[in-house]
């Protein structure tokens, strides 16, 4: 494949799912790593796609209340800020724990961390979440995937994942988010996964809260908690120092992860 029809099938793939990433390219057309960085470039320059750390996204537009990024274009943001987090996060799961974690890129990459626990009972309600331990290949743990309607960002919502939600009892569950403030708390665009994540809150004995520096500020239609519900916030060391006090005044605990750093 020529490079300009390479390129033009890269941008039609960014159209159709809103971003990309690296790597899934190198696989798909089987050149190197070096040569779709190139080929994403310059597409940046001539402005049809816009170019983040491990891929590209479509041009940026306004974010509102109620608009929900699909699980692509989520994946290739913040990935580092996203792998410190899932490492301290990870730190608070000892074996044997029931774990629930909701859908999104944040609980997906702390996933791949807690396949290693020994004897986890998981509860999600995101495939992609449930596939990262069966993957795993383990025997010793134990996966409940709630069904449901699925969203554009890979959660399963709706009445059935409410209904088998609310039969459940978990230690701990990590919850991802789309945006937080004071007045508005932990949020989400998307009502019915708000009503579902609300389930899992319900159903756990301590939430925690996953969300990058870029969270603070955004607000989403439906609010699934207030920060006071948070036993713990788990987020990065980009996160202003106006959203750390907010956080550390309103919630049980505030966690920072650095990005540069390798350890909890």
């Amino acid at each position: 494949m020529l490079a300009p029809q390479r390129q033009q099938a890269i941008l039609e793939l960014v159209r159709q799912n809103g971003g990309v990433r690296v790597t899934e390219l190198v696989r798909a057309f089987g050149v190197s790593d070096i040569t779709i960085r190139r080929d994403l470039e310059m597409l940046a320059e001539r402005g049809l796609l816009a170019k983040v750390h491990g891929g590209a996204t479509v041009v940026g537009s306004a974010i509102g209340s109620t608009d929900e990024p699909g699980f692509a274009v989520k994946s290739v943001r913040q990935e580092e800020e996203k792998r410190a987090i899932a490492r301290h996060a990870a730190a608070l799961v000892p074996p044997g724990t029931a774990v629930a974690l909701s859908a999104g890129t944040t609980t997906w990459t702390l996933a791949h961390r807690l396949a290693a626990v020994p004897a986890l009972t998981i509860v999600t309600n995101s495939v992609r979440v449930a596939d990262v331990f069966q993957r795993s290949g383990r025997t010793d743990q134990t996966v409940v995937l709630t069904g449901g309607v699925r969203t554009p960002s890979d959660a399963l919502v709706g009445p059935v994942a409410v209904a088998a939600i609310r039969q459940l009892n978990v230690d701990l569950l990590f919850l991802g988010v789309h945006g937080m403030t004071v007045r508005a708390g932990f949020t989400t665009p998307n009502m019915m996964e708000a009503e579902t994540d609300r389930a899992l809150v319900e159903a756990a004995s301590r939430l925690v809260v996953l969300a990058d520096h870029t969270k603070w500020g955004t607000v989403g239609i439906s609010t699934i908690a207030h920060l006071i519900e948070a036993d713990v916030v788990v987020s990065d060391t980009g996160l202003p120092h106006p959203a750390r006090e907010a956080l550390a005044e309103h919630s049980g605990e505030l966690v920072l992860a650095d990005p540069g750093s390798r350890t909890p």
